[in-house]
Parts: C-alpha cells; structure tokens; sequence
C-alpha cells in the first residue's frame, strides 16, 4: 500500500524565496491526484519533495505512513517522469525502457519480456530498435512513461509530462496515462497548470497559489463549490464572471444584491441567505458562470440583468457575448502579488473594507432592523488593495448559440440561476452554510 501524506510542509529556497507555504494533502493509496496551478505556484516543488530531491525546510513527507525526509530518492519507490522526456540518446528505445531493470539486476530474458509488455501496452513495439531522436514527440513520452511503468514502482510522480505535445497527442496520451495507472492500481501525483487536464483525469485535484494549497477535492467539488475567489476565477472555460456587489436585507423577505444600477434578490427561504445577510451595508463578490444565464426576452419576469454586447467570441459550436451590464468586476490576479506582506498561509484575495465588522446578532439569528442599521453606519469603505486584484467594468459571458443573429451593441436580457451563484467574502473565502 503507498500512500502520500504532506504535514505542514513548507520550502524556502537559500534566497529566502519561499516556495511552499505550510501544505497539508493527503494522497490515498491508488488515488490519481493531479496538483493544479500556473507556473511558479509550488507544485513541481511538491512534487520534488515527495520524490526526494528537494528536502523540506519544514513539516513531514511520509510514503506509506512513515517519516521519508531523510529517504533517499532510489528507497522511495517512485518513478517520475519529467516534461522534457529524459531519455538517454545514445540507447535504444528497448533499452531506455529497460535501464531501470538493468540497474535493479533483473536477468536479461526477463528484462526482455517486461520491456515487451510495457511496449506492447503503449503501442510502441515496433519502434523498440530505434533511438530517441528518431521518434515522434509523442512516440518519446510513451518510451518515458514504459520506463517508469517496468520498474512497477508503487508511486507514480508526473510533472507536466503532456505540456510539450501539440493538443491531439495531448488527449490522446491523456486517455492513456489515466487508464494505464487505474489499471495498475499505482498511486499517482500528477502535476499541470491545464485545467482540462486536471478535471479530465483526476480522482481528486489540489490546487495552489503563491505555494498556499486552496482547495482539494474531486473535480464536481472544486468546479461546482470553489473554496475561493481564486479557485472559482482559475477553473472554467469562458472564467467565472465575478462581480462587485452591495448587500442589503430586508429581514423575512430578501436580500438585495446591488450590481451597479441593477439588482438581484436572494429570497428569505434560501439556505444561504442567513449566511450572505451577515454582510448587511458591505460589498461581497458574486461568481456567476456562464451556463447559470440564460438569453431572454426583455419583458421576461423573475431574476434578470440587462446589457449591451461588447464584443462576440465565435467558436463554432457556440458563441459568447461579453455584456456591459454597468456593473464592476472584479479580476483576480494569477500570481496575485499582495502589496503588503501577508500572514504566511492566508489565503485569499485582499479587503474590500477597512473595517471588517460581521453583523450576527444573537447566534444563530439574523441581525435586527436597528442592529442592522447602526452597524452600517460604522463601516468605512476602502477602495480593494490594488496589488491583489483589481476593479474595472464588468464583461459579463454569455453563450449564445452558434453565429447569432446580434452584434456588438445589441441589447441582450439574460435570466440569472439564482441557486447557481457563488458567494464570497472580502478575503476570497466561500460564504457558505456548510462544507461539501
């Protein structure tokens, strides 16, 4: 049984650039986890320490329940396979494929039977006589993935081994590795910064940030119920459109949700409204994607917003409308380099507000009228911290059938799926009644 667990792991590199902030994960036995992130987030370093060549500056690295800080790369069991393929030119295929057996003092005939069978399942029997540089891109990972595959090695450590392939071989070797490790039970960390990926493959996908773990979940989990602003902005083809709103309550009715000049209002009977009424007087984000709206006729009644096509995106099977809805959006950074210092671990994006005053009443029960109103008075707005995210007008995405028969400038109504919006609060953590 192999199995990865990460206890406050944390890497400061000799320059003092920390690359791992304080990373708990669990990896269970068999599982295929995908580590998600753009480049420079932390997950290679992750990985890297889990395969031994980096070493923790703090925190534990334990394989199978125990301590591996101190276990040398070659006694951990893993086999990793590395973007840039790393195959020894000047061998065969059968032989790259072969070398770690060789290097273990496995006997010739049966090193030649394993090499056929790997060979064999990756479709590259025939080229086992040939050399590297006389291979296809694709042709070069498969021999990379056969030569970890032989050892049957009970890890299984990918970083980015697709990136360099063209989108067809991409696919194609993404169907591959995912069935080829289910098939032989072999816990993988797979590390990539596409998204299709990460929701194709996985059982379970981790996502980063400035080297803070985000959220860790199955693929429905993250992209149905993102921890954070930065989760919901990062997952999702077009992005979430996420927007600056105003709370308002008008207790055992509605809260308003104040976009610009319009408005949407979340009904007293739905579950999260308790918790998005303890913001009374203060700005929230609003995450709407883009199959939550649907185009409709401007006299159409219920939860609807109004706008002005900006420009059109055509992508054959679809179009998108990007509206100008007079509302402010709010877009989150990549990398999101704060401007002050942050606690080390927090996450999320910066305040809206200087002064962050929760309006609770009793516990358990909503604010009164009064409580309400004094409490708003208090608050001093501040404009967001420019070096987290930043505010400019909302673009709002919108799928149109192919080729639609309207053009920028157009007016278009769209209704909203108010059970399909997401909340969050002025750090970039999920209003929510619960956790999933």
């Amino acid at each position: 049984m192999t199995t990865v667990a990460l206890k406050d792991v944390t890497k400061v590199f000799k320059d003092g650039t920390p690359a791992v902030d304080r990373v708990n994960l669990d990896v269970n036995d068999g599982e295929f986890m995908v580590l998600l992130g753009p480049s420079g987030c932390g997950k290679s370093t992750v990985l890297r320490m889990v395969a031994g060549l980096e070493t923790p500056t703090s925190g534990a690295v334990l394989l199978g329940g125990e301590l591996a800080n101190d276990l040398p790369p070659r006694e951990r069991g893993a086999a990793m396979v590395f973007q840039d393929f790393a195959l020894y030119p000047h061998m065969t295929v059968g032989d790259n494929i072969a070398f770690p057996l060789r290097l273990a003092g496995v006997e010739p005939d049966r090193r030649a039977e394993r090499v056929a069978d790997v060979a064999g399942a990756l479709g590259i029997s025939d080229v086992l006589a040939r050399r590297p540089g006389q291979l296809s891109g694709g042709q070069r990972q498969r021999v990379a993935m056969g030569r970890a595959i032989v050892r049957r090695p009970g890890l299984f450590l990918m970083d980015e081994p697709l990136s360099n392939l063209d989108s067809g071989l991409r696919a194609e070797l993404r169907a591959e590795i995912s069935g080829l490790t289910r098939e032989l039970g072999v816990t993988t960390i797979y590390v990539t910064h596409d998204q299709a990926e990460a929701l194709t493959m996985a059982d379970r996908v981790a996502i980063m940030r400035k080297g803070v773990l985000q959220d860790v979940g199955t693929p429905t989990q993250v992209y149905g119920r993102p921890a954070t602003l930065y989760v919901a902005a990062f997952l999702g083809s077009p992005r979430m459109n996420l927007l600056e709103a105003s709370v308002y309550v008008h207790l055992d009715r509605y809260v308003t949700l104040t976009l610009g000049e319009q408005a949407l209002y979340l009904p007293w009977d739905d579950i999260r409204t308790r918790a998005v009424a303890h913001y009374h007087g203060e700005r929230i984000v609003i995450g709407m994607r883009a199959e939550a709206l649907t185009p409709v006729t401007p006299d159409t009644q219920g939860d609807v917003l109004y706008g002005r096509i900006r420009y059109l995106e055509h992508h054959g099977h679809e179009s998108l409308a990007f509206l100008d809805i007079g509302a402010t959006a709010v877009v989150v950074d990549e990398m999101g380099t704060p401007v002050d210092q942050p606690v080390p671990g927090e996450r999320g994006l910066r305040r809206f507000n200087q002064v962050v005053q929760r309006i609770t009443g009793r516990a358990g029960e909503p604010a009164s009228d009064d409580e309400v109103a004094s409490a708003a008075g208090t608050r001093t707005s501040v404009l967001p911290d420019p070096g987290r995210h930043h505010r400019r007008p909302a673009e709002l995405a919108v799928r149109l059938a192919p080729y639609p028969a309207v053009s920028p400038g157009h007016p278009l109504a769209v209704s909203v799926r108010m059970d399909a919006l997401h909340f969050f609060d002025e750090r970039g953590d999920r209003i929510d009644v619960g956790w999933r």
